[in-house]
C-alpha cells in the first residue's frame, strides 16, 4: 500500500479546521477520498447530520447514529480534522485517520483519534459507514451516554473549623395520589410514622398538600435525613403510592440548629460549595445498559466555606433558650471584631421569622445604656452625681412615669439609679436633653446604623428625635417610639465593651457594607458606663449572673401593646463576647437574665 502524501492546503470551514490531503485525482472533476473525508468531517462538526450521512454508503444508519450522538453529547462545539488518507494507487478503497475535539461545555473537553474507510462506487467515493466512525469503540447497535459526575459538596465551617453544614444523604418521601388508592388511609399511616420526627406533618397537612398538587404530579410529604428515614422505612416503604428519591444536601447538626442563620448561609454560598462537576462518556447497548467508559473527567470539589459563627456559642445560646415557653432569642458577637458568633431562637420565635436579626421591639431599660452615655457626655452629671429616684415622677404635668412596682430610692448617685433601673431618674434626665441628644448618642453605639452583611438581613433599630418633652422622657427609659432588635442591642453591648462600633461580619472574606460610621462614645463616658454595668450584676437587677465571671450589662422590661404586658431583656458582655437576650411577653427581665446565665454557664 502506498500512502498518499499529506496535504497541500489547509481549509477553514465554519466550526471546523480540516487538514486535507491530495493525490493523483486532485484536479479531477469528481472529489477524491481525501476531499470526501474532509467534507464528511466538516459536516459532522457543523452539525449537518443529513449532509454527513449523505456522504456515506448507509445514509439511514449514519443519520440515526450521528443524530443520537449529537443529541446525547449536546456539544457547544466540535473541531474535526483529517490527519491522513491512505489508498493503494487506483484502488477502490482508502482509509482515513481523523482527530475529533469535542467541546462539551462547562470546560469539559473530549479529544480522540478515529479511523474510517472510504470506498469508491461508480466513480463516487463514500465513507463506509460503521458506528466506529464516530469512536473506535462504538459498536453496532450502540450509542453514547453522558453522565455528570458531581463532586461532594464543600462543607460550611465555623470559626474553629468545625462543620456547621456538612453533606448528608436526604430521602424525599413522595405521595402519588393516583397510585395510593385510599389516600386518607395512606396519609394516616405516613403521619403516624412521621409526626414524631416533625410535628407539623399530620394526616390533615398531607391531604391538604395532595389537594393542591397539579394533576399528574406527586406531593412531597417530607425530606428526611437518612438516619431518620431508616427508623420509619419498615413502616412506610410498602405503602401504596409512596415513592422515594435520594440526594445529598448540606445539613446542620440538627433540624433546628441555627434555624435563622444557617439556611441563609447555605443559600448565599450555594454556587461556591457545589464545585466543578466532572463528566463521563460511555457506550450504551440496545437494551439501554452501560457497556464501557470512553472518557472520564474527574470532578473538582470546592473549598470549604468558613464563617464567623461558633458552633460552641451557637449551641450554648440555643440550649439557654430551649426551656423558655415564650418566643426567645439571643444574638452574640465577638466584641473586638463584630464577628457574629451566634444567632439563636427557640421554636415560638422561629414561627415569627428571623426576629433575632430583624425584629423591632421597644428596648426598655436596656436603652438606659444610651441615656446614661448621653447624660455623661453632656458634662451635666457624673456617675456620682446625686439624682432623685422617686417611686413616680410627673413629666411636664402630663405624664406619670413609675418605677417598677413604684419602688422609691430617694436621692442616689447616677450609678446606683442605673443599677436599680430607676425609670423616674432617667425620664427626668432625658426630658432635660436636646431633641437630638439621644439619637446622636444611640448612633454612636450603632443603634440605627444600617449594615449590609452578606448572607443575612439585619435591622439594628431606630431612635427618632423627640421634640415633645414627654416623648423624650419616655425615650429615656426605652419606651416612647424607640425600637431595637436583639442584633442591634448586641452591637450596643459590643460598642460599650470595646469603645468603638464594630462592623459585624458573618462569612469569612466577605466585607460588610455600612451606611455610616458615627463618632464613637468618648472614653470619659465609657469608663464609668462599664462600671455602672458591672454594678447591675453585683448589686443591682441581675444578681443571677454574679457566679459567671466579670459580666457587665443592663436588664430591661419593655411595655408593648396596651401597656399591660412587657418583654424581658438582658444586654451585656463578658470578656470579648457581647450579647443581647430577649424573651417576649414575660412581664419581667428575670427570665431573660436566667437565660443569659445558662448561656454564660455553658460557655464556661
Amino acid at each position: 500500500m502506498i500512502a498518499r502524501k499529506v496535504a497541500l492546503a489547509r481549509v477553514v470551514l465554519p466550526g471546523v479546521v480540516l487538514l486535507l490531503v491530495s493525490g493523483c485525482g486532485l484536479f479531477s472533476s469528481r472529489p477524491g477520498p481525501d476531499q470526501v473525508a474532509g467534507d464528511f468531517l466538516a459536516r459532522i462538526a457543523a452539525g449537518d447530520v443529513d449532509g454527513a450521512a449523505g456522504l456515506t454508503d448507509d445514509p439511514g444508519g449514519a443519520k440515526d447514529v450521528l443524530g443520537k450522538v449529537r443529541e446525547v453529547l449536546k456539544p457547544e462545539g466540535l473541531t474535526a480534522r483529517v490527519e491522513q488518507v491512505r489508498s493503494t494507487g487506483e484502488s477502490s478503497n482508502a482509509d482515513a485517520t481523523a482527530q475529533l475535539d469535542w467541546n462539551l461545555g462547562h470546560d469539559h473537553a473530549w479529544s480522540y483519534q478515529t479511523r474510517f474507510d472510504l470506498r469508491r462506487a461508480e466513480d463516487d467515493w463514500k465513507v463506509h459507514w460503521a458506528p466506529s466512525v464516530v469512536h473506535p469503540k462504538l459498536a453496532v447497535q450502540q450509542t453514547l451516554g453522558v453522565a455528570e459526575v458531581k463532586p461532594a459538596l464543600a462543607p460550611v465551617l465555623d470559626r474553629d473549623g468545625t462543620p456547621l453544614l456538612a453533606p448528608e444523604q436526604v430521602v424525599s418521601i413522595l405521595l402519588d395520589a393516583k397510585e395510593a388508592g385510599d389516600v386518607g388511609a395512606v396519609a394516616a399511616a405516613l403521619a403516624a410514622a412521621l409526626t414524631p420526627i416533625d410535628a407539623a406533618i399530620t394526616q390533615a397537612s398531607i391531604l391538604d398538600g395532595v389537594s393542591k398538587v397539579p394533576a399528574g404530579q406527586v406531593y412531597q410529604v417530607a425530606a428526611l435525613r437518612d438516619a431518620d428515614y431508616q427508623t420509619v422505612k419498615p413502616v412506610i416503604y410498602e405503602l401504596p403510592g409512596v415513592r422515594f428519591t435520594t440526594q445529598t444536601n448540606l445539613l446542620a447538626p440538627s433540624r433546628t440548629f441555627g434555624s435563622q442563620v444557617l439556611p441563609a448561609v447555605r443559600e448565599a454560598v450555594e454556587e461556591e460549595i457545589a464545585g466543578k462537576a466532572g463528566l463521563r462518556v460511555y457506550t450504551v447497548n440496545a437494551a439501554g445498559d452501560e457497556v464501557e467508559t470512553l472518557h472520564e473527567q474527574a470532578p473538582e470539589p470546592a473549598q470549604a466555606i468558613s464563617t464567623a459563627l461558633s458552633r460552641t456559642v451557637q449551641a450554648a445560646a440555643e440550649d439557654a433558650l430551649e426551656p423558655v415557653p415564650q418566643a426567645a432569642m439571643l444574638v452574640a458577637l465577638q466584641a473586638s471584631t463584630g464577628e457574629v458568633l451566634a444567632v439563636a431562637q427557640n421554636g415560638p420565635a422561629d414561627a415569627e421569622g428571623a426576629v433575632a436579626l430583624t425584629g423591632r421591639y421597644p428596648p426598655g431599660s436596656t436603652f438606659k445604656i444610651v441615656t446614661a452615655a448621653a447624660a455623661l457626655a453632656s458634662g451635666q452629671v457624673t456617675a456620682d452625681t446625686p439624682l432623685p429616684c422617686p417611686g413616680k415622677a410627673v413629666i411636664d404635668g402630663r405624664r406619670v412615669v413609675p418605677n417598677d412596682h413604684e419602688f422609691d430610692k430617694g436621692t442616689i448617685p447616677l450609678h446606683s439609679a442605673f443599677a436599680f433601673s430607676c425609670n423616674t431618674t432617667f425620664a427626668q434626665l432625658a426630658a432635660g436633653m436636646a431633641p437630638d441628644a439621644l439619637p446622636a448618642a444611640a448612633e454612636g453605639f450603632g443603634l440605627g446604623v444600617d449594615f449590609e452583611i452578606p448572607a443575612i438581613t439585619t435591622i439594628t433599630g431606630s431612635v427618632p428625635p423627640a421634640t415633645d418633652v414627654v416623648e423624650r422622657a419616655e425615650d429615656g427609659f426605652g419606651q416612647g417610639k424607640l425600637l431595637a432588635s436583639p442584633f442591634g442591642m448586641a452591637v450596643v453591648a459590643a460598642t460599650t465593651a470595646t469603645g468603638e462600633m464594630p462592623v459585624p461580619t458573618l462569612l469569612k472574606g466577605r466585607e460588610t457594607k455600612v451606611d455610616r460610621t458615627p463618632p464613637p462614645p468618648a472614653p470619659a463616658v465609657l469608663e464609668p458606663l462599664r462600671a455602672m454595668m458591672r454594678e447591675v450584676v453585683q448589686t443591682g437587677t441581675a444578681p443571677q449572673l454574679k457566679p459567671y465571671g466579670d459580666v457587665r450589662g443592663k436588664t430591661g422590661t419593655a411595655q408593648f401593646g396596651d401597656g399591660t404586658n412587657s418583654h424581658g431583656w438582658f444586654v451585656g458582655y463578658r470578656g470579648d463576647v457581647a450579647f443581647a437576650t430577649l424573651l417576649l411577653g414575660t412581664n419581667s427581665s428575670a427570665p431573660a437574665v436566667d437565660a443569659s446565665a445558662r448561656f454564660l454557664a455553658a460557655l464556661g
